[in-house]
């Protein structure tokens, strides 16, 4: 199966103009301001791009943020036109924000190895004492990170410096928050309806050219999220057991006990192929357990023609 995996693309389609690749997702920006946005399988763990891509990934990420773009669109305008292939989706350009709006309901993750560190403060905004891995912070924090370019690690900022360092207007920065905040609160309502608890996300947001800030890229996944399982929590936290999560923190759990955190002189472990297909089920279970439906598989016989042919007829039609 990992030959049928979508490791990287370099088409050429009509109108085309440029192409960025991230870490996942690589965009095509076309005449007219409209962008392709391929979701690959890549795996990024510590800001690092995994060797080997996870089956079913690219489509589970992009399914899901489209989803989820069209559950929050009351919210805030998204940028989001079609999703003429599995692991395609097409919208509008704008200006990304250089911050991504990290939002975090409970102690977990990045936040609870900071606090086990000993800080109490992260991005500016103090943390109660007395906290274990996993509590619920009384209100939700919100914790910005500095957008890397390519291979380099985001980074925490406060949003006193977003301000004084002037990367996003005060006007702008209020609205942000306010649509994150309100984004996390129907993020969360969405996830008590599978019996789950989301604990973490992250949204990013550009501005059109007529001045609408929008949200882009995904939300609600597992590679921007993490989701606790409802049933249990309480009684798991009580006796101060891990809880039992979906999210990718499971491959960073394992790339940690394989000694490899991102950081410089470490090697990426290999993941053998019983493993690559363990993560696959595990994306798998991710969206059938977020979204509440079957997971159908797309043909992956040839993933390069399939997304090329489907991308052409959109566009002939638009």
């Amino acid at each position: 199966m990992a030959s049928k995996t979508l490791m990287d693309t370099n088409f050429q389609f009509s109108g085309q103009k440029s192409v960025y690749r991230g870490k996942v997702r690589e965009v095509y920006h076309l005449d007219n301001d409209l962008l392709v946005m391929v979701a690959t399988d890549r795996l990024s763990a510590f800001d690092v791009v995994m060797p080997k891509g996870i089956p079913f990934k690219g489509q589970i990420l992009n399914q899901i943020a489209t989803k989820m773009m069209k559950a929050t669109e009351d919210i805030v305008p998204n940028w989001l036109l079609a999703t003429p292939d599995p692991n395609v989706a097409i919208g509008k350009a704008c200006e990304p924000f250089k911050v991504e709006m990290v939002i975090r309901g409970y102690l977990s993750g990045h936040a609870a190895r900071e606090y086990k560190a000993g800080k109490r403060l992260l991005c500016g905004v103090p943390m109660p004492e007395g906290m274990i891995e996993n509590d619920k912070f009384p209100e939700p924090i919100i914790t910005p990170a500095t957008k890397a370019e390519k291979g380099d690690h985001d980074e925490d900022i406060s949003r006193e410096d977003i301000l004084e360092k002037g990367i996003v207007s005060k006007a702008d920065y209020e609205l942000l928050e306010k649509y994150t905040r309100a984004l996390f609160e129907r993020g969360t309502a969405l996830a008590a309806e599978r019996n789950l608890i989301l604990v973490d996300t992250k949204y990013e947001f550009g501005k059109t050219v007529d001045g609408k800030i929008v949200l882009i890229d995904e939300i609600h996944t597992p590679d921007s999220s993490r989701y606790f399982y409802a049933e249990g929590y309480q009684e798991r936290q009580g006796r101060g057991e891990p809880q039992k999560q979906l999210s990718k923190e499971f491959v960073r759990q394992w790339l940690i006990s394989n000694d490899f955190q991102g950081l410089e002189g470490q090697t990426v472990p290999n993941m053998s192929d019983e493993y690559i297909e363990s993560v696959s089920d595990r994306y798998i279970e991710l969206y059938e357990n977020i979204t509440g439906e079957a997971f159908e598989k797309a043909d992956v016989s040839n993933i390069h023609e399939r997304i090329g042919q489907n991308v052409a007829n959109f566009l002939n039609t638009f």
